[in-house]
């Protein structure tokens, strides 16, 4: 399968996972790739910012992973050109639960992307705030993970726990997964705190880290609120030119 499956994850809230994962998804999009974004977080922000209305889904990832609906009829259209999206609701909150007595609970994800993954070229998957069994399913599914820090006192708090999970799941259940890159989110250059924390990240992962740095910018945090992806809300701000090149340095991690 060529298909390239990425999970965004990181066990902390509040570092920029959805806003990486819907940036990168439209960039990628934007360059003629076949794009489909996993929305696995039960607050669903990710279907919110791609501008969905939930209201109006009839059924979510949630029935996919309880084998209630095929993916492919899930699938939901984004309105974007190569872009969809296996949308998640609330309800999603209750699978972590539900799964606990399933057969194959870890792979589920993976295995309802069989069916639908050769019609993409780049799956990207939105995980919850935690490293429960939702963000086990992305990990065992995903070929790689890019992992958001947001640039704050105790950006590396849990990195460590995180990395621990990627090397279990990597020895146990998925031998292919890889971290593709560590992407510094929210950061403002203005402050040695910032400077101080990106140091401090290059010296944990001086192999992972990207060289783009995402700044904090108001458009960045108001774009999902018009249900627009940064690239459409601020063609020519900071936050595109930032994504941009993080999809350029991603894709020559990927091709290497």
């Amino acid at each position: 399968m060529s298909t390239r499956i990425i999970a965004v994850a990181n066990q902390k809230g509040g570092v920029g996972k959805t806003t990486s994962t819907v940036n990168i998804a439209a960039e990628l999009g934007a360059r003629g790739k076949r794009v489909l974004v996993v929305d696995m977080d039960p607050q669903g922000n990710a279907t919110t910012s791609l501008g969905i209305d939930k209201k109006a889904l009839n059924a979510t990832v949630y029935d996919v992973l309880l084998g209630n609906a095929p993916t492919e009829i899930v699938v939901v259209q984004t309105g974007r050109e190569g872009l969809h999206l296996l949308p998640a609701t609330v309800e999603m909150a209750g699978a972590e639960v539900e799964l606990v007595d399933q057969p194959r609970r870890d792979s589920r994800l993976r295995d309802a992307l069989i069916p639908v993954a050769d019609s993409y070229d780049h799956v990207i998957i939105d995980c919850p705030p935690s490293l429960g069994l939702l963000t086990l399913n992305a990990l065992c599914a995903a070929d790689g993970v890019i992992i958001p820090l947001q640039c704050e006192y105790l950006a590396l708090e849990g990195l460590a726990q995180l990395k621990n999970t990627i090397d279990l799941v990597r020895s146990s259940l998925n031998a292919k997964l890889h971290i593709i890159g560590v992407v510094m989110t929210m950061y403002d250059g203005r402050t040695n705190l910032a400077q101080q924390v990106v140091a401090e990240v290059r010296q944990y992962f001086p192999q992972r880290i990207f060289n783009t740095l995402v700044p904090r910018t108001i458009r960045l945090s108001e774009a999902p609120s018009y249900g627009q992806t940064i690239r459409e809300y601020d063609p020519s701000g900071r936050g595109t030119q930032a994504y941009t090149m993080l999809v350029d340095e991603i894709e020559r991690r990927e091709a290497a």
